[in-house]
């Protein structure tokens, strides 16, 4: 039988309070199952299985200064092309499977002339073509970005680009015949972009929730042909097509066998409910760093705007400005909202600073491509407080007598050691590079609110386009109460929203059945993330 061996999660008193009897009760409960699930683990073999119940400091990394020292995290170029070229001879302590190279796009390709020709081919890293134990044991697939996130609901609403669920995670490890338990996993982006190093991290999420240790999961800094642009790869270093996914028949390998449990890496809405306060304001000295990834445009709801924006945002030389008085902040995508929401703005207590801060070469990308992650000691500066030479920082705003003021917050009045760190953006794709880069880079316990807020923007006592409103006024899962923001200016705009309960007793159904995949007979427990209802807002 199979049952969870707790370990307390660092950090998070309020969590490990509420969670500790329910994870008591899950163990009792899994250790009395009387053998109805199956025991042997495909071994044959009666002994149980204890599932360590992993924390957020329990499964962080901590970079190296010199991110060519890192043979997991984030990995360069330059070590990707040892081990791939000599794999046997150069795999890190402890593995003993093959490289798996996943490229959440093809790489970059230059042509130029009339007809054109190519003059630069990085679509797939590949072995050295002459060594042929190497090519034996490195496999390089494109495994895009949509692969990675499914719709899944947490019993109070149904969101989009969620993490995998476990029939789908099995199913990608047995497309691209991936033994999570010896081989070393290496993410690329391929070709350069914000959006792609966003998938890489999606990816490793997937992976890492999942159970894959971090030992066995690497991210590529930057982009294919910057590893050629870079010096750290040559031509000889790619192809034109990589290998065809084995397809192996389901089963071969599945998350089922690491006996491990990491669903702490991502917080329900009710999990981030419980640690957002009740009014803006600052979170320094709580234990808790709750971390926008968005725009200061979006973060503000349309008060602010911010060179990242680029030229039309009218910021001038400055890092952040006051919007124009003309400026169109409820329009969707081109002002401040998106996906349609019902209101834009900020879960109180939250600091901003938009992830295009942590990379180096993507806005715009230059023509060597580019898209990797600043220093780790630029990154502990900005998560420090100290804004950079352009004056980005972390920055937190709010309403003062009727007026939205907005400051940045200064050398040391940003993440505190200690802290447990929430992070989102609108999907919690942008928040995988501020995630990666405060978690796997820096070593701080994170969390990722991976509903994001479209999800938190849409449980409100507002009105859609059908008129009536997305969630009734006493349903105890409205984050409106519990956040800055502007109404859609016009409720035709705002597109309706798949409510599953609105009187949800918990939002643990995601959680609860990813770790019931793993342990069948916790299936029926409350014992995941989320724990009950809050309070009602509006009383009784």
């Amino acid at each position: 039988m199979k049952k969870y061996q707790n370990n307390d999660w660092q950090g998070s008193g309020l969590l490990h309070r509420c969670m500790m009897p329910m994870l008591l009760l899950l163990t009792a409960l899994v250790a009395g199952c009387g053998g109805s699930a199956d025991t042997t683990n495909g071994t044959g073999s009666t002994s149980a299985v204890s599932i360590k119940l992993n924390s957020p400091a329990d499964i962080t990394n901590v970079s190296a200064d010199d991110y060519n020292a890192n043979v997991n995290g984030l990995i360069t170029g330059a070590t990707l092309k040892r081990w791939k070229d000599d794999w046997l001879n150069q795999r890190p302590a402890g593995i003993t499977g093959k490289l798996v190279i996943l490229e959440v796009t093809t790489g970059e390709v230059v042509s130029s002339g009339t007809p054109p020709v190519i003059t630069g081919q990085y679509s797939y890293i590949v072995p050295a073509s002459t060594n042929v134990t190497a090519a034996q044991n490195v496999v390089s697939y494109l495994a895009a970005s949509s692969e990675w996130v499914m719709t899944r609901s947490n019993g109070v609403i149904s969101t989009p680009s969620l993490v995998l669920d476990g029939p789908s995670i099995d199913a990608e490890l047995n497309k691209y015949g991936i033994d999570p338990a010896n081989d070393m996993i290496v993410i690329a982006q391929g070709t350069a972009s914000s959006g792609n190093v966003m998938s890489q991290g999606r990816a490793w999420l997937a992976l890492h929730y999942w159970g894959v240790d971090a030992k066995h999961l690497a991210i590529l800094n930057g982009s294919n042909k910057f590893q050629f642009t870079s010096g750290a790869m040559t031509a000889v270093d790619f192809a034109a097509t990589g290998n065809t996914p084995p397809g192996l028949p389901a089963g071969t390998y599945s998350v089922k066998n690491l006996h491990v449990d990491n669903t702490s890496l991502i917080a329900s809405v009710g999990d981030f409910m419980a640690v957002v306060p009740a009014t803006d304001k600052s979170m320094k000295g709580t234990g808790v760093f709750l971390w926008d990834a968005r725009t200061a445009t979006q973060y503000s709801a349309g008060y602010m705007r911010e060179a990242n924006d680029g030229a039309s945002a009218g910021c001038g030389t400055a890092a952040y400005c006051n919007a124009s008085p003309t400026y169109d902040w409820s329009a969707n995508n081109t002002g401040s909202f998106q996906n349609n929401g019902s209101r834009q703005g900020h879960p109180n207590g939250a600091v901003d600073l938009n992830f295009l801060n942590l990379l180096n070469n993507c806005n715009p990308v230059p023509a060597g491509g580019g898209c990797d992650y600043k220093t780790k000691a630029q990154i502990a500066s900005y998560i420090n407080g100290t804004p950079d030479a352009a004056g980005n920082g972390l920055h937190q705003g709010n309403m003062v007598n009727g007026v939205y003021t907005d400051t940045l917050v200064g050398t040391g009045n940003g993440y505190q050691p200690g802290d447990m760190a929430y992070v989102w953006c609108e999907t919690t794709f942008r928040a995988m590079i501020t995630g990666i880069a405060n978690s796997v880079i820096l070593g701080n316990p994170t969390r990722f609110y991976d509903g994001g807020m479209i999800e938190w923007n849409s449980l409100s006592n507002l009105p859609d386009a059908t008129g009536k409103n997305i969630l009734p006024a006493d349903s105890p899962w409205r984050t409106d109460v519990k956040s800055f923001f502007r109404p859609a200016s016009n409720a035709l705009m705002v597109a309706t929203r798949q409510i599953t309960n609105a009187y949800a007793p918990n939002s643990n159904a995601l959680i609860a059945a990813d770790r019931a995949y793993k342990t069948p007979a916790a299936s029926n427990t409350s014992a995941a993330g989320g724990g009950a209802a809050p309070a009602n807002p509006c009383g009784g």
